[in-house]
């Protein structure tokens, strides 16, 4: 076991010229370490020791192996509990398992096909809507709005049974603006009390309210009205836990897990979408092997079962987390004792923080990062991909509850809408810069042109596999 430091930045500011770079550019700050000193990175900042680690296998050992060992960092994680209270993505320890436990219930794969089912019924009602709505056959669309709605309409319907007409508009705008505040809150030296009559503190008082009037009023009338449906509502409020004899989460405890799954599954659902929309028009070779899979399924709606039939647009869907995971990294973790990982011992109280976008543009790991290639997650060369090279949804225990559904979600509704609409970019259009607050977005609005297609383009089968047919894209 090596003492050591790691390499890393010379920062005579105690690392707070470092912290500020990243604030600014916390993607490129993590590359451009990984490129200047390797796999490894430390810095001191602070009374902390920061660790950067960038390795498939470094990244097991912080997520998986080493992971009863790590805390979410104490001090970012109390930005959150400002609104999510003591939710699953707050708690640690038995809590931690215990509402673990709990919320699984809500994601066995017996539910999926109920909420796939709901995600068709919601992509292809907007489809209607549109071809109802244009006068010639080329629409143009804002991605960010228009996958925003679906995401929220699918959040409402498959874990809480509401219907999404009823859901106050200004919701995406408080999302939105939480995000914004929490990103600039876990990089700031202090946070500011919240009882200073500042503008931002009014902006997150007002988001704050405006969620919770929205989440107490689903669980109130959910109380009063005796429903007990499938969704994940009904389970927060009636599953108990028996392995820890018989404990059942109180409304407190439920608004908290409410708001918590109303905000990740929103927000990082609707990024994960808009980058999805954005790389099927920005590639239209890729858009029309996908195409080629879902015209193979008839113009029926589609069922969780047809995903498997549709290869490559799941190839296409990891494809497109990977150069843009809406969630660019892990919580940073603090250290509960002394640990080794990649050959350094870490002493108890270090950081640790790995970059999900910098090891997924990693080139040892995926030749021509920068190119999109669904067909490397295809056999027989997805094999060649370490298995934690590629976490868009974290690993190990703490690993995003709903990663299925959104997977589920983004191929499913890609998939609905592929099966009357070719999507492209309006001429001129240019690269979107990217910007990340807790979810990565593009920076500005990504307009979309849908194109409708005909009856026969709809259901016309191509001679080929869509793996037999190489992809240009890049």
């Amino acid at each position: 076991m090596s003492r050591k430091y790691p390499p890393g930045p010379r920062d005579f500011a105690f690392g707070f010229r470092t912290t500020r770079r990243m604030k600014y550019d916390v993607m490129g700050t993590a590359v451009a370490f990984q490129r200047e000193f390797g796999d490894v990175v430390s810095i001191k900042v602070g009374p902390y020791r920061l660790y950067f680690f960038y390795h498939p296998d470094q990244v097991r050992e912080v997520l998986v192996t080493k992971s009863k060992s790590t805390i979410r960092f104490p001090r970012i994680m109390r930005t959150f509990q400002q609104w999510n209270g003591n939710s699953l993505l707050i708690a640690e320890g038995e809590a931690w398992a215990r509402q673990r436990r709990l919320v699984q219930q809500g994601f066995q794969p017996h539910r999926m096909t109920q909420y796939a089912e709901t995600v068709v019924a919601t992509a292809r009602d907007y489809s209607a809507e549109l071809s109802d709505s244009i006068s010639n056959d080329t629409f143009e669309i804002d991605a960010s709005q228009a996958m925003s709605r679906l995401a929220l309409s699918n959040i409402c319907r498959t874990m809480f049974d509401v219907d999404p007409e009823k859901v106050p508009d200004d919701i995406a705008k408080a999302v939105a603006t939480l995000s914004a505040i929490a990103f600039d809150e876990m990089q700031a030296p202090i946070r500011l009390p919240i009882w200073l009559p500042t503008p931002r503190n009014a902006r997150k008082k007002w988001a704050m309210q405006t969620l919770d009037d929205l989440v107490w009023k689903i669980i109130r009338e959910r109380r009063a009205s005796g429903h007990d449906g499938n969704d994940l509502l009904s389970i927060l409020l009636h599953a108990v836990d028996d392995e820890s004899g018989g404990f059942k989460l109180d409304d407190r405890q439920v608004r908290d897990e409410v708001m918590t799954m109303l905000l990740a599954g929103y927000d990082t659902t609707a990024a994960g979408l808009e980058w999805l929309m954005y790389c099927l028009a920005r590639y239209p070779q890729v858009a029309e092997k996908c195409h080629a899979e879902v015209a193979s399924k008839g113009d029926h709606p589609l069922h969780l079962d047809d995903i498997e039939q549709m290869p490559y647009l799941t190839a296409t869907v990891n494809e497109t987390l990977r150069l843009y995971p809406p969630a660019i990294g892990i919580f940073m973790r603090q250290t509960t004792a002394d640990i080794e990982i990649g050959g350094y011992k870490l002493r108890k109280g270090a950081l640790v923080t790995l970059s999900s976008f910098a090891t997924h543009r990693d080139e040892r790991w995926f030749p021509k990062p920068e190119t999109f290639d669904p067909e490397r997650f295809l056999p027989p060369r997805e094999s060649e991909i370490p298995q934690f090279a590629f976490f868009p949804f974290g690993a190990g225990p703490r690993a995003c509850i709903g990663k299925m559904l959104a997977m589920h979600e983004m191929t499913l509704t890609a998939a609905t809408l592929l099966q009357s609409w070719q999507m492209s970019l309006p001429p001129n259009a240019r690269e979107p810069e990217l910007d990340v607050k807790l979810a990565l977005r593009p920076a500005e609005p990504v307009k979309l042109q849908f194109t409708k297609r005909s009856a026969t383009d709809r259901t016309a089968t191509t001679a080929h596999s869509p793996r037999d047919v190489r992809s240009n894209a890049s």
